[in-house]
């Protein structure tokens, strides 16, 4: 089975900003590395989970540590309350065909 490396942010966002937040949560420029990303947020639109699939750790951490990276958390700052991160390894569950 083959190894997927993620990352997954969770933050709860003020009430009401989620259009805001949204605009300033995209990437400028694309990251390298980076081969999928999803969003999800609560019925209530007051947490937002990212999970974004990278081809190493190493890409991942080059993201975090740039200057592009900086730039888009300071966009995101004012509509954040708080956040949990973190970096996973792991493989696709087998689902039996119904």
């Amino acid at each position: 089975m083959r190894e997927h490396f993620v990352w997954v942010s969770t933050r709860r966002i003020k009430p009401g900003a989620l259009d805001a937040f949204e605009r300033a949560w995209r990437p400028d420029p694309y990251p390298e590395g980076l081969r999928h990303a999803y969003a999800y947020w609560s019925e209530d639109g007051l947490e937002i989970t990212g999970v974004s699939f990278w081809d190493s750790r190493e890409s991942c951490d080059s993201w975090r540590g740039s200057e592009a990276e900086t730039r888009r958390r300071e966009a995101m700052a004012p509509y954040v309350l708080e956040e949990r991160e973190g970096f996973y390894r792991g493989r696709e569950l087998g689902v039996p065909v119904r």
